[in-house]
């Protein structure tokens, strides 16, 4: 390891205008993670068209905070109303709704900060140590090897698809037939239909924002009479304070709960597609498994809160592993980040260890540092975030609105952008009303069009498609893709079986 490199990124990322960046993205993720209905990811690619005119690693430190600050967020909304923020933060409100109910939410909410920022921490550690030995690994890859490696991140489709395996597999095609409009690698157009606009292939940012950003808009306000407007704001009058002392002895009884939760959060952060909601009910039960008064879990431990956070935000760490490294997004935030790095012609993946040290390391540096802003903002700024929560809808919603469209339109400065935008959140709608899930989308999207030049670069090297499967390397990824796919149809199976059995106990009783 070149220590130097360490000592260059620590020297830019403590630069003023690193730090303010990364204030400010913490400061965007943490409100777009307490506000119920708006997620992290939704951020993240609303604030991708503002990283242009960064250089990469701004762009890059940016999204970070606004990733490790959305994971924390979500925890706000769900100790104080009841409502997860974000979908990683389900588990928090298992004990976190009932302390606030018995008048400990302050306590709650400094246990919650606590564990997310030393999750964070830990998850950091582990990305600096396992990072650089899983990238030498990746520098023996060929155009077979990325091939079939990429062949094997397409096999998350089916863990991302939920319960309907069928829909998750046709919305992971959709994503790769996009993929393929525009220049092909032998650089022939194609499935332009005779619009200019479409020669060069979609923009990947607007069909982002319209996926995800727009069909989320829709789908608020159709729930906007929902809100949570008949949820009990009598915790607004009151002033949160944490209790500083009781909040740290509460960490110190739970030191070997954060450490284990932190490493199960960057283990399951590891794998593509797992996501932090995974992490959470894994660290939950086994929290739940080696405390001493198990019975109190659900009712108001600080252990539930601990797991739950800890475990939530170290999954960003050990997502940044096979991001870095092998160039397979962990999840859509990944993603998104990837799409930042390529659209600066930095390709993530084999090799940017060895061409772009400064950024890798300046990825660890910004981590830490989101984690410090997490700290300090969540800590000062409690009393305003509590009331961002009840935020009504109809404000938000056309502000968010206007953003979308201003982002998509300051990629290119041309106006078919918006019209992607708006086409792609009406489909992202359409598809969500058929509970299509719509991130096997956004993988194939971004993997299809480097499955497809790491295929082409292979047979342009050699014409014998037997190098795929006598490769070492390439062979153990097709073996993994096949061994992905098949237990994850046996685990929905299944699931679909217990489900199947749950209803007819329902209807016999």
């Amino acid at each position: 390891m070149d220590i130097s490199m360490v000592m260059e990124a620590f020297q830019g990322i403590l630069h003023p205008t690193m730090l303010i960046t990364i204030f400010i993205g913490v400061l965007v993720g943490i409100i777009a993670g307490c506000i119920p209905g708006f997620t992290f990811t939704m951020a993240i690619i609303l604030a991708f068209p503002f990283t242009f005119g960064m250089d990469p690693v701004q762009g890059l430190a940016l999204m970070i905070g606004i990733y490790i600050g959305g994971l924390s967020g979500g925890l706000i909304s769900g100790i104080l109303l009841g409502i997860p923020g974000t979908p990683s933060s389900v588990v928090t409100v298992f004990d976190g709704y009932p302390m606030t109910q018995q008048g400990q939410s302050a306590r709650a909410l400094g246990i919650g900060i606590m564990s997310s920022v030393l999750g964070t921490f830990i998850g950091a550690i582990v990305l600096f140590l396992l990072g650089p030995i899983i990238a030498k690994f990746s520098l023996l890859f060929g155009p077979w090897e990325i091939f079939s490696l990429i062949l094997f991140a397409l096999t998350l489709v089916a863990g991302l698809s939920g319960a309907s395996l069928a829909k998750g597999l046709l919305a992971g095609c959709l994503g790769l037939l996009i993929g393929t409009i525009g220049i092909s690698p032998t650089g022939q157009v194609r499935f332009d239909f005779g619009i200019s606009q479409l020669s060069s292939g979609f923009s990947p940012i607007p069909v982002l924002i319209g996926l995800f950003a727009l069909s989320t808009l829709f789908s608020n306000i159709e729930e906007i009479k929902k809100s949570v407007a008949g949820k009990d704001t009598a915790i607004l009058k009151q002033q949160v304070k944490i209790p500083y002392l009781q909040v740290l002895k509460d960490m110190y009884r739970e030191k070997w709960n954060v450490l284990r939760s932190s490493l199960i959060g960057c283990f399951i952060g590891c794998l593509p597609a797992a996501g932090a909601e995974s992490a959470n009910f894994i660290s939950y039960d086994q929290a739940k498994k080696f405390s001493k008064d198990k019975e109190r879990f659900g009712k108001g431990h600080p252990g539930g809160i601990v797991a739950s956070e800890s475990s939530n935000n170290a999954v960003a760490g050990g997502a940044f592993i096979p991001t870095i490294t092998l160039g397979i997004p962990g999840d859509v935030a990944q993603a998104v980040m990837i799409g930042a790095l390529i659209l600066h012609g930095i390709t993530p993946g084999p090799g940017l260890f060895h061409t772009q040290p400064i950024l890798v390391n300046s990825i660890y540096v910004a981590i830490i540092i989101s984690g410090v802003a997490v700290l300090l903002l969540q800590t000062l700024l409690l009393p305003i975030l509590t009331r961002i929560t009840f935020i009504p809808k109809e404000f938000l919603v056309p502000s968010i609105l206007f953003l979308s469209t201003v982002g998509a339109f300051a990629l290119n400065n041309q106006i078919f952008d918006i019209w992607i935008v708006f086409a792609f959140g009406i489909i992202g709608f359409l598809l969500m009303k058929m509970g299509v899930p719509l991130s096997p989308i956004i993988l194939g999207l971004i993997l299809g069009p480097t499955l497809e030049a790491e295929m082409t670069r292979a047979f342009q090297m050699d014409t014998s498609i037997s190098l795929f499967f006598t490769r070492p390397i390439s062979l153990t990824f097709i073996i993994l893709a096949l061994g992905s796919f098949v237990f994850t149809v046996f685990q929905v199976n299944k699931q679909n079986k217990k489900t199947v059995e749950a209803i007819d106990i329902k209807k016999g009783a």
